[in-house]
């Protein structure tokens, strides 16, 4: 039974309702009031979207150190072992806490409490649970009907945090911390001062700074962005996973095209229908994603086109109707006959696997401030993220970033300044949002994609630094909506990925570098520290 809230204190304002936010706002909720923003409807976020399952080392023939090992292996030498460890060491709790919640995993009488597990590339056992293959959704329904019924919890739709409110805020001569943020209702275009107990970062990527994405539109790096301005640190920014294919069709650019296709034999061709997978690689179409992606990526830069076809029409009309129903229809919607057709196919971002620098307790270098999920850089992915790890982050660092805010008495509650709008007008038009928007991402595609060069990563941020005073400049003096929001987050994370790419001079896992494609032998995570010298000055450092 629910314990009443604290309604002395103020709130834990969590931004994010996928499945790290609603899972901190879950543990809390026992004893604290908390509200969670989502910037738009609270099923569009990345955790719906996840087809694969959540890690949980349970069967007989697993173990923690197995589950370790897969994970460093997948990291390239990156991954904090005792990060690793210490989430290995609870995924059969956090798995089992779902199951308690009634999350409809697959199930096999004979498994583990009760799960059919499954298998995906980099584990060495069967320890993946899911539900078919649609495992987030499963998950993100069941604990946001839960949160939706818990008297503590509020939550507010189409709400947008803007930037946190820190000590500079209130001109107060004392160590910096987090009090609360400044939210935009974007239905009724005004901002609000939320006062908070702790603020929780729940965000997710930083998918949409690319031209392709897998991400849903929620993924601009707002997270991530807001806690470098507020001077946390950000590490392994460089390290984005692209998914080699994804569908390329102007109305549908997320939607993405299963490795089984390929398994099953689908392969890759030119417009001309040219096969090209054997002249990278000996496996083919069977080569690890990495391999495909930058394959993909070089034929369609020396060939100037925008997609390559994945041809599985030799499997015939019943086997991908029975296989492939999923791609069948939706392909079919899309005008696309996949049993007599070749599918347009690019790689696309895919996961953000660095983030803001938190311990094993979501703890950022701002006190106040708490970060959890794949806004996060914790050591957990390394220089690549192992399959369904992503989930099992999500769940037992919420659990633990929960507890610690519970340990902590609130601070004091200083009256906080609301937003100021008096210097600033109505934009007189939305075109230049629109512009900067599909420029940044397009340059973002070109030049700082599955394979870098150093020329282009320096053009990029050329460019990036121009199209942020541009921003900056519409920021200073016009009201604020939800898209100018986006980019402005989007042009930060551009910056933070740009920076951290010229700092790694090796290619190593998700970082392919053509001037550096040897991997050296010893090699340390890309920390950015951001230290203000005076109102616009800032200095990027490297740690190990």
């Amino acid at each position: 039974m629910n314990r009443p809230a604290d309604t002395s204190s103020q709130p834990v304002v969590i931004v994010g309702a996928g499945l790290a936010g609603l899972t901190v706002a879950l543990h809390l909720a026992k004893t604290l009031p908390v509200v969670v923003l989502a910037k738009r409807q609270l099923d569009e976020g990345a955790t719906a979207w996840a087809q694969g399952g959540i890690v949980g080392v349970l069967g007989s023939d697993d173990s923690i150190e197995s589950h370790v090992r897969d994970t460093q292996e997948a990291g390239a030498g990156l991954v904090d072992e005792d990060t690793a460890r210490y989430i290995a060491r609870h995924s059969a709790e956090a798995v089992a806490w779902l199951v308690e919640r009634g999350v409809p995993f697959s199930a096999d009488p004979e498994g583990p409490l009760g799960l059919h597990l499954t298998r995906e590339g980099g584990h060495a056992v069967r320890r993946i649970a899911h539900a078919a293959d649609a495992t987030g959704k499963a998950i993100h329904d069941v604990l946001l009907a839960e949160v939706k019924r818990h008297p503590n919890i509020t939550l507010r739709e189409r709400w947008m945090a803007l930037d946190l409110i820190t000590s500079r805020h209130l001109r107060r001569e004392e160590s910096p911390r987090c009090y609360g943020i400044y939210a935009l209702d974007i239905d009724r275009q005004r901002v609000e001062t939320l006062p908070a107990r702790a603020v929780v970062l729940a965000t997710g990527g930083a998918g949409k700074v690319y031209r392709y994405t897998t991400n849903p539109d929620t993924s601009t790096g707002d997270g991530i962005a807001m806690a470098w301005r507020a001077g946390c640190r950000v590490a392994n920014m460089e390290f984005v996973q692209f998914h080699p294919t994804c569908l390329y069709h102007p109305q549908e650019r997320n939607f993405l095209i299963t490795e089984a296709l390929r398994g099953e034999g689908g392969q890759l061709k030119l417009p001309d229908g040219t096969r090209f997978m054997p002249n990278h690689d000996a496996r083919g179409e069977l080569a690890p994603r990495d391999i495909v992606a930058r394959a993909i990526d070089f034929e369609m830069k020396k060939h100037g086109l925008d997609y390559v076809l994945l041809d599985a029409t030799q499997l015939g009309a019943a086997f991908l109707k029975e296989h492939f129903p999923t791609i069948h229809s939706r392909c079919l919607q899309l005008g696309i006959d996949i049993t007599s057709q070749p599918i347009p196919v690019v790689p696309a971002a895919h996961y953000t696997c660095g983030g803001v620098v938190t311990d094993l307790s979501g703890r950022s270098d701002l006190p106040g401030l708490y970060a959890v999920g794949e806004t996060t850089y914790t050591g957990l992915h390394g220089a690549n993220r192992l399959a369904s790890n992503s989930l099992l982050e999500c769940v037992v660092l919420g659990r633990s970033c929960a507890d610690d805010i519970l340990s902590h008495p609130a601070a004091d509650e200083p009256g906080l300044p609301p937003w100021d709008e008096s210097q600033v007008e109505n934009a007189d038009e939305q075109v230049v949002i629109a512009h900067n928007w599909d420029e940044l991402r397009l340059l973002m595609w070109n030049y700082v994609g599955i394979v870098r060069t150093t020329k282009r990563l320096e053009r990029a941020l050329h460019r990036i630094k121009l199209l942020k005073t541009e921003i900056d400049d519409y920021y200073a003096n016009f009201r604020v909506n939800r898209d100018l929001l986006e980019l402005r987050n989007l042009v930060d994370c551009a910056e933070l990925i740009v920076r951290s790419a010229l700092m790694r001079q090796e290619s190593r896992g998700l970082h392919y570098s053509r001037d550096f494609p040897n991997t050296l032998p010893v090699s340390f995570p890309t920390v950015l520290v951001r230290r203000a010298r005076s109102r616009k000055d800032k200095v990027y450092g490297l740690s190990g």
